[in-house]
């Protein structure tokens, strides 16, 4: 049953072929049996997810269920939940046990959903590859020598080697559709607003965006009816009707107008990875779409622009962690100075240190208008540009990275390489837009995912075209041997 998918295994839940409890056991015997080599778990909640699937077959039995009803799944480490340990995939929260549970995860607990644990990630949501964990790197499961992608990298290996049916990632500047383009899943981003954030932790306020990661289109549409909603705790989190998206999956794509950005398809995109993409948008045409050519010609910003606002953002976010409230405290401090300067030293990574130190810089006086004004000025420019070519088009599609998954330690010692991997997903953030990655097949023996960019609030419009695509090709049911 663990190679179903979550629409098939609420099925089986309903009729009474499975129970959650036997269910959740299967996943539970694969992660201890898999993931010592994979690595995508930092914590497994065991004896909690028994328990929350016991509960989620009595209700079943009484006839309160919802679709995610008993489905074991995993959550993101920097997604709150109350008594368990978020740990931002940092030394510095290594000893956080959070007092109280964020909102996407209490709608999934609230759903009857089991939680099977906190997926692994690029130490505080930065990086592209999810090697900066304290806790080690998440391996892909197609190839454990590649990375999964980051920083959504643990959730993406743990769906992709089915440990967990679906799982909770959050994407910054590509970090969900980037990591489920590397591992062969599926992984939407929503519009910037429409999950709530409260209880994430943060990165960068104005970018940091949650949502799901599974294996179809179809699954991505029930987990976002969980997740999706207003929250009047968070105040970015926007009041906005939320559909059922499920209920136009089968629509027809008869007249869809794609469009596919020039900037997309030039030097730098790797030649089998471009072929992959424009094998599926024939696929796209066979279903009755039409494709045209579109500009976004501030593109090629998007890179300097997200490196100056994300870090910016980051340094005014993690200046609370001290050594003095929570978190990682150095031993012995000799003073209140030594205290923050020793704390934060041990507490943070290497890679969280430099985008601090860039924000900072950012930040400081006499060169806030030199540097984040103006990125601030870029990110509209951006955004105009794909308002511009939505008037030629309903959506966007391209690739997602420029290459499919690269070897474990080979940009680590290259910052700029790794933030350019991040080149056709950044400005979408930018944006605020809505993206989704789909299996669109395999280059250099790796998975490929298609980008689908759509307008603000067209989650709906983006899974119906993905799932389209899964009728007709068969690359969201592949699945990595685990040996």
């Amino acid at each position: 049953m663990y190679d179903k998918t979550i629409a098939e295994q609420s099925r089986a839940l309903a009729s009474g072929e499975i129970s959650s409890v036997e269910l959740t056991q299967t996943y539970l015997d694969r992660i201890r049996q898999f993931d010592g080599d994979i690595n995508s778990f930092i914590t497994v909640t065991e004896s909690l997810a028994l328990e929350q699937a016991a509960a989620a077959d009595q209700r079943r039995a009484t006839g309160d269920a919802h679709a995610m009803t008993g489905i074991p799944v995993a959550h993101k480490d920097l997604f709150c939940t109350q008594g368990v340990k978020t740990s931002c995939g940092s030394k510095m929260l290594d000893n956080f046990i959070a007092p109280y549970e964020s909102t996407v995860t209490g709608k999934f607990r609230d759903a009857g959903a089991v939680m099977l644990g906190k997926t692994n990630m690029d130490e505080f949501a930065m990086g592209s590859s999810n090697e900066n964990s304290h806790y080690g790197p998440v391996k892909n499961p197609w190839d454990k020598s590649a990375i999964p992608g980051g920083s959504s990298g643990g959730s993406a290996a743990a769906v992709a080697a089915q440990l967990a049916a679906g799982a909770t990632g959050t994407d910054t500047g590509g970090s969900i559709r980037q990591p489920a383009s590397h591992c062969g899943i599926t992984g939407l981003k929503p519009t910037y607003g429409r999950v709530s954030r409260w209880g994430m932790v943060a990165y960068a306020s104005s970018l940091d965006q949650a949502g799901p990661m599974t294996r179809s289109a179809e699954d991505a549409a029930i987990m976002l009816n969980t997740m999706a909603g207003f929250d009047n705790r968070d105040s970015t989190c926007l009041d906005h009707e939320v559909p059922d998206y499920t209920a136009t999956l089968n629509n027809s794509l008869e007249g869809l107008t794609i469009g596919l950005p020039k900037e997309y398809f030039a030097a730098g995109l790797d030649s089998e990875v471009e072929q992959q993409v424009r094998n599926a948008i024939a696929e796209y045409e066979k279903l009755g779409a039409n494709v045209k050519e579109v500009s976004l010609p501030n593109a090629r910003l998007c890179i300097p622009a997200y490196y100056v606002i994300a870090p910016a953002e980051a340094s005014s976010n993690l200046s609370r962690f001290d050594g003095v409230r929570f978190g990682h405290r150095c031993e012995d401090p000799k003073d209140l100075m030594d205290l923050y300067i020793r704390s934060r030293s041990e507490g943070f990574g290497e890679e969280v240190k430099r985008r601090i130190i860039v924000g900072t810089y950012a930040l400081s006086a006499g060169y806030y208008d030199a540097y984040y004004r103006k990125a601030q000025q870029i990110r509209r420019l951006i955004r105009d540009d794909f308002l511009n070519a939505f008037k030629e088009c309903d959506v966007i599609m391209g690739p997602n990275a420029p290459t499919s998954a690269f070897d474990i330690g080979s940009m680590s010692n290259d910052p700029v390489a790794m933030y350019l991997s991040d080149i056709y997903t950044l400005s979408v953030n930018l944006a605020g837009l809505p993206g989704l990655s789909v299996p669109a097949g395999m280059a250099n023996q790796r998975p490929v995912g298609l980008q689908i960019i759509g307008q603000h609030f067209d989650e709906a419009r983006l899974l119906n075209i993905g799932h389209r695509f899964q009728q007709t090709t068969d690359w969201h049911q592949k699945s990595p041997a685990l040996v």
